[in-house]
């Protein structure tokens, strides 16, 4: 579908029926293929709880997912993101979304040591060495923030170097300074080093996969080539793919079949799944 048209048809469709763009996606899904465990408690907030997926037909290998989605730390649910759940899951992964606390309740480090708390979850029942963290911007930050050398997994019982893997889909790495005064809110300062992924690229690390679109003007590209970079200067494994003509939404909603046609983030996600 051509990408003015499909915007248009979008907009239309969330006029209409006052619908996210992500609920519109999930109209497109598929129900049958998995079962859905919905609303398991992780911690004691009602915002740590998670959605767990499993696949008819899982892997041989056992392999997982968790997977964080974006919304610039101030909001988002998980129900949003059957459509990511649905590919991986139709692909035999199990897979675990999270919702987690947000501003203004909280503020850094909050969300990641929720992801933290949610990740030592999905270790416990799957095995951390068959687990993958995965997200999509702020999503991503945190994954990120996991793999990279921090103690976010150790304080929560978890030895990050057993992750299989963790996946980037367009988040922000190496932000300062913060210009923002929302986002200084949030991160409690304006250049401080302590919220960047980037600034815990020290050996030893995990495997990642970064994927950003080269059209992306609300996380820009260069943050996942400076993580990329920082990554294998440490001497870690990073693979990149920068996508050309896609956009910061494009490079999750292309998870989708309907519009999985505007980048290959599914197919590149799960040949790095199984690589490692």
């Amino acid at each position: 579908m051509n990408l003015a048209r499909r915007g248009v048809i979008c907009g239309l469709l969330g006029m209409l029926t006052g619908c996210s763009p992500a609920a519109l996606l999930n109209t497109t899904v598929s129900r049958k293929g998995y079962t859905l465990e919905a609303d398991i408690p992780y911690g004691t907030d009602p915002r740590q709880k998670l959605d767990l997926y499993r696949p008819d037909t899982p892997r041989a290998d056992g392999k997982a997912v968790i997977f964080f989605y974006g919304g610039s730390w101030d909001s988002g649910t998980k129900s949003d993101y059957l459509f990511v759940a649905q590919a991986l899951a139709a692909n035999g992964l199990t897979v675990i979304v999270p919702d987690y606390r947000l501003y203004p309740e909280v503020r850094f480090p909050a969300f990641v040591e929720d992801a933290a708390l949610a990740t030592r979850w999905a270790a416990d029942r799957v095995g951390v060495e068959k687990l993958i963290a995965m997200g999509h911007s702020a999503g991503a930050h945190s994954a990120l923030m996991l793999a990279a050398n921090t103690r976010y997994l150790a304080d929560a019982g978890v030895d990050r170097m057993k992750l299989a893997g963790a996946v980037g889909l367009a988040g922000p790495y190496s932000f300062l300074p913060l210009t923002s005064h929302r986002l200084q809110d949030i991160f409690g300062s304006a250049n401080d080093p302590a919220t960047q992924p980037i600034s815990f690229t020290v050996a030893p690390l995990p495997p990642v996969l970064l994927l950003h679109g080269e059209a992306d003007r609300i996380v820009y590209p260069r943050n996942t080539v400076r993580l990329a970079s920082a990554w294998q200067a440490a001497g870690g494994s990073a693979e990149m793919q920068l996508y050309p003509e896609v956009d910061h939404i494009d490079v999750v909603a292309a998870m989708s079949s309907f519009l999985r046609a505007r980048a290959p983030t599914l197919a590149d996600s799960m040949a790095f799944i199984d690589s490692h």
